[in-house]
């Protein structure tokens, strides 16, 4: 009998869904919890797993509709049983003339033979826990996939997990990790000059949310100058012994994120939010880290962040960052939070005036860190000029709850915190 496949409701606010990739066409063999259709909500992208293992059978939604939750947007046919032909609306050629070659391109090529002495018993295996992607990394790289234990559904490969493998192995072999080539994005129709294409749900979403921001929030910057070189050259120093120890890259983000939970416990109308005629003081400090995807942007929050350490609050970074990027986020996972912090600086911005993330008061925006000479005064009142490591950081705070004095107090905070580091960090 056949199964029904539902659009899911991702969260309890979540009243409808778009669809915007399917993972099989009608006709494939699937397997339950494999990673069978995109979504996007006003919450997150997710990877949907199938219900059930056997054929998928028709598709009655397509690519880029929005339907209720719990529709049918189609069925797998189970174990053994007949798939009859799908519906003209879900063959390939119903589609829509100028969208079949995007689509076309959008597909992974085939698959190449698998070298001879590789066991072809483990093929299927392999197949069922990856994706193409994967697949093909795997045969640029020469690794067996039966050395990676997978992170997504059903133990499934995800493309992080076989780039992180990569970069172990070339660490342990005591070389820099080199630079594992990043997927191209297929072309679209978007990058064709003179095409008008409609945004994505989620570029729907964050504009939605940019022009309410502003239109909600008296935003004001305050940016300060601040000396990392204390933090650099730790970093430098222990970064190898840390990764061996705990299994987990060192980054700056967590100095910048406990530097500011820091902040935010003597100054905690920073942390608040308006509600109202009145002031919510919340009780947790739950700490918005922007991430910037390929399609768009998403702000996974780090849950009571004042309660982890150092170690607590690089995993966690790390591991919403990495769950972002292969849609694996649950809605509650983008909820709640009560600060963010961005980091344009990765793409080498010196700074940044972000915009607040509602409902919060401030967001902080970390710009890129550079070597540049600085006017250094010892304890005996001499200047010189040194070579130091300067980051810019940029407080986007909302008038109507946080005065400028206050504003520039927790700057002065965090400035003094990042450039006289004490704190173990594991």
């Amino acid at each position: 009998m056949a199964v029904e496949i539902v659009m899911p409701q991702m969260g309890e606010s979540i009243v409808e869904g778009t669809i915007t990739k399917w993972l099989k066409k009608p006709g494939e063999r699937v397997r339950r919890d494999e990673p069978l259709f995109e979504i996007s909500t006003d919450k997150v992208d997710a990877e949907i797993p199938a219900p059930a293992s056997g054929v998928l059978q028709d598709i009655r939604v397509q690519e880029g509709n929005t339907v209720q939750v719990n529709t049918v947007v189609g069925t797998i046919a189970g174990e053994g049983e007949s798939v009859a032909a799908p519906p003209p609306a879900a063959r390939p050629s119903a589609a829509p003339p100028a969208a079949a070659p995007a689509r076309a391109e959008s597909m992974p090529a085939p698959s190449a033979p698998p070298p001879a002495a590789r066991p072809t018993a483990r093929e299927p295996d392999d197949h069922a826990r990856s994706s193409p992607l994967v697949r093909k990394i795997a045969r640029e790289h020469d690794v067996d996939l039966s050395q990676i234990a997978g992170t997504g559904l059903g133990g499934r490969i995800t493309k992080q997990d076989i780039l992180s493998f990569l970069e172990r192995q070339e660490t342990a072999a005591g070389a820099p990790p080199a630079a594992v080539p990043r997927p191209a994005a297929p072309p679209s129709a978007a990058t064709i000059p003179g095409d008008l294409v409609p945004m994505t749900q989620m570029r729907k979403i964050i504009a939605q949310r940019m022009i309410e921001s502003r239109r909600t929030s008296a935003h004001v910057h305050a940016m300060f100058e601040v000396d990392m070189t204390r933090i650099v050259q730790l970093r430098n120093k222990t970064k190898a012994a840390f990764e061996q120890r705990h299994q987990a890259r060192l980054t700056f983000m967590p100095f910048f994120v406990r530097a500011v939970i820091i902040a935010l416990e003597q100054f905690p109308i920073v942390n608040a939010s308006v509600e109202g005629e009145s002031i919510r003081y919340h009780r947790y400090v739950n700490i918005g880290v922007a991430v910037a995807l390929d399609w768009g942007l998403i702000v996974p929050v780090l849950k009571n962040a004042g309660e982890l350490n150092f170690l607590g609050l690089q995993r966690g970074i790390s591991d919403l960052g990495e769950r972002a990027r292969s849609k694996k986020l649950k809605p509650e996972e983008v909820e709640g939070s009560t600060f963010t912090v961005t980091n344009p600086g990765q793409f080498g911005a010196v700074f940044g005036l972000p915009i607040i993330n509602q409902p919060n008061s401030a967001i902080l925006g970390v710009g890129g860190i550079t070597k540049m000479p600085l006017v250094l005064t010892d304890a005996a009142g001499n200047d010189s000029i040194a070579i130091r490591s300067v980051v810019h950081l940029t407080l986007g705070y909302d008038h109507r709850l946080i005065d400028g004095a206050v504003a520039d107090q927790f700057m002065a905070l965090l400035k003094k915190t990042l450039e006289n580091w004490s704190e173990e960090i594991g």
